[in-house]
């Protein structure tokens, strides 16, 4: 088994085994969440970020189901497979997660992350499962947006170039 491919867990007893595991060890868990459709800097940069808040880093990836209720049928452009692989390979990510759910609450409510992040387009008080979080003594940022880059922006320009 691959390196990547051992950072992606569809099991959720394996993971929080793992995260659990991670807590025991002293290692300080920070979680996020998000489509990931068509990974850019701005991806790379916020889930670095989001790395050095803490000892390791879980990414809850949509899946396409969850992608398409969000974005519309059109989306995700890269299946979750493809998504997933592709987070897993970066150095900042220690675990990918898929949830089916509009949001990840019931994934924040089992493996309990000391710190929550999302993107500085939410609002603190916005964050799923920030709550939750807070009620356990962990904390919850909103990390700095990296402006100009997003997966919306890069569909609407593929398009024009056709």
């Amino acid at each position: 088994m691959s390196k990547i491919k051992d950072k992606v867990y569809a099991d959720l007893d394996k993971a929080l085994n793992q995260v659990n595991t991670w807590k025991n060890e002293g290692n300080k868990i920070v979680f996020t969440n998000g489509c990931f459709d068509l990974i850019h800097i701005g991806h790379v940069l916020y889930l670095e970020e989001a790395k050095n808040l803490g000892d390791k880093l879980i990414v809850a990836a949509n899946s396409d189901n969850s992608v398409r209720q969000l974005k519309g049928a059109h989306r995700p452009i890269k299946d979750e497979y493809n998504r997933t692989h592709i987070l897993a390979a970066l150095a900042s990510v220690d675990m990918v997660l898929v949830f089916d759910e509009a949001d990840p609450m019931t994934l924040i409510q089992k493996l309990i992350p000391h710190v929550l992040v999302k993107g500085g387009d939410w609002n603190i008080d916005q964050i799923v499962g920030s709550d939750v979080v807070l009620a356990h003594g962990g904390s919850v940022k909103s990390l700095q947006f990296v402006d100009g880059y997003s997966t919306t922006a890069l569909e609407k320009k593929i398009k024009e170039t056709r």
